[in-house]
């Protein structure tokens, strides 16, 4: 679920896919909603449609076959076909640069907004009136796609470790949660699993921590605007020094190198290990792994002392419908059925994308007890896109993170990431014509 690439590859791809010709860039506004069934509920709408996926486990486990059974049953003369890709955010670019890309597909999260029109068909208003997160997939007034479900980040924890440990309230505070740690590793439990040999999930402690932590969902796309936005005392600072000191203090996996991201689940399901910091959606993964659901649970992270506390709402992978689909209005009500007549928001942990609805999850209803502040997502401007790409900064795939975490001076580190970014500020005022790729956290 989570990204990884090479940011050179990305580029690559980006120019094939711009570079190919998209002639046929009429467009008559947004598909018409399918036709309504008749009146025993089945609709005539008929012929095969493909669905592209980065879920290649729902494939293989028949579950995406169990929603177009479903789908079947209203449209009888219809049938849905998936297609997995494993490298989706750079295989996508491929495929949509040749027009094969199948009918309903997840939106790749490094296509610049401006070029959403030439490769997907606009929503129809009503289809998207109850979504959250309304400057992601759009250009021009015309939405393109719809997300998936929602996630929000905390601390994921078992319960029964917390007993055992002798910890009878979550922590509000930081200084609570570096003693509730304390007792974890007392009792001989790892307090918590950094999992920092997977690398990936170190992004909760850099990027997705100092997104939210101040309240302010724009503070990634404002750093475009300072010479210098890695400080000690700032969000990075801050976010940072709390993993360090979490390691310093053995409070973290010993295995810190390797990468034990399945095992860690398992440790996290019988009690071994008592807390992660990562997304809602894991917790689906963790009961999987052999825990009951009445075990785990879920709070805001207290990354600080204050009594306010803040947590984001971010989007999964966004679903829409090809241009180059011959089928489009089969395309869109499958794709409409698949979001709101599936189980798989409520399957596979998410939160509901329309904002109207209640999330069913009861980790996530504890997680709401503790009154977070919700700070929803706001899309990554075509400036900061720019901007990372000439500093050379994998923001989404973890990696400077793990540099910054285990670096022997964090000031010495800061100075040298501030002088490739000003440096990388300085070349885009010369030159304004930014590489805008839309993105989400994933």
């Amino acid at each position: 679920m989570k990204l990884r690439w090479a940011m050179h590859i990305i580029l690559l791809l980006f120019l094939l896919l711009l570079t190919v010709g998209c002639k046929n860039r009429s467009n008559n506004g947004a598909l018409p909603p399918p036709s309504p069934a008749g009146e025993e509920g089945v609709s005539n709408l008929s012929g095969t449609v493909v669905m592209l996926t980065n879920r290649i486990d729902l494939i293989e486990n028949g579950t995406f076959k169990g929603y177009a059974e479903q789908f079947k049953k209203k449209y009888p003369e219809a049938n849905v076909e998936f297609e997995g890709l494993s490298n989706y955010a750079t295989d996508i670019l491929v495929r949509l640069s040749t027009k094969d890309a199948g009918d309903v597909l997840l939106l790749p999260v490094n296509l610049p907004a401006k070029e959403l029109g030439n490769f997907f068909e606009p929503l129809d208003e009503a289809l998207s009136a109850q979504e959250r997160f309304t400057t992601f997939s759009t250009y021009d007034g015309k939405r393109y796609g719809l997300s998936t479900g929602t996630t929000t980040s905390g601390i994921v924890y078992n319960k029964r470790a917390f007993e055992k440990a002798g910890i009878t309230e979550v922590p509000r505070t930081l200084d609570e949660f570096y003693a509730a740690s304390a007792k974890l590793k007392r009792a001989g439990i790892t307090p918590l699993y950094m999992n920092y040999g997977a690398v990936w999930p170190l992004r909760e402690w850099g990027n997705n921590l100092v997104n939210y932590m101040t309240g302010n969902p724009d503070y990634m796309n404002n750093m475009v605007q300072q010479d210098s936005p890695w400080k000690i005392g700032n969000e990075w600072g801050k976010a940072l020094q709390i993993a360090r000191t979490m390691i310093a203090k053995g409070y973290v996996e010993d295995e810190l190198f390797s990468n034990n991201w399945e095992i860690s689940k398992t440790k996290l399901a019988k009690g071994e290990a008592g807390m992660y910091l990562q997304g809602n959606w894991t917790i689906r993964q963790i009961l999987d792994a052999g825990a009951s659901s009445d075990d785990i649970g879920f709070f805001p992270f207290p990354y600080d002392n204050s009594s306010t506390r803040y947590a984001p709402l971010n989007p999964d992978w966004f679903i829409g419908v090809s241009k180059f689909s011959k089928n489009k209005e089969l395309a869109m009500a499958w794709m409409k059925f698949f979001l709101k007549d599936t189980s798989y928001v409520a399957d596979w942990g998410f939160l509901p994308p329309d904002g109207s609805e209640e999330p069913s999850m009861p980790q996530y209803r504890e997680f709401l007890s503790y009154n977070p502040k919700l700070v929803e997502a706001t899309v990554q401007t075509d400036a900061f896109i720019d901007m990372a790409n000439r500093s050379k900064l994998s923001f989404w795939s973890g990696d400077y993170i793990q540099e910054l975490i285990a670096a022997p001076d964090l000031q010495k580190s800061f100075d040298q990431l501030n002088e490739k970014w000003k440096e990388a500020r300085a070349g885009q005022q010369a030159s304004p014509q930014p590489q805008g790729i839309n993105t989400e956290s994933r």
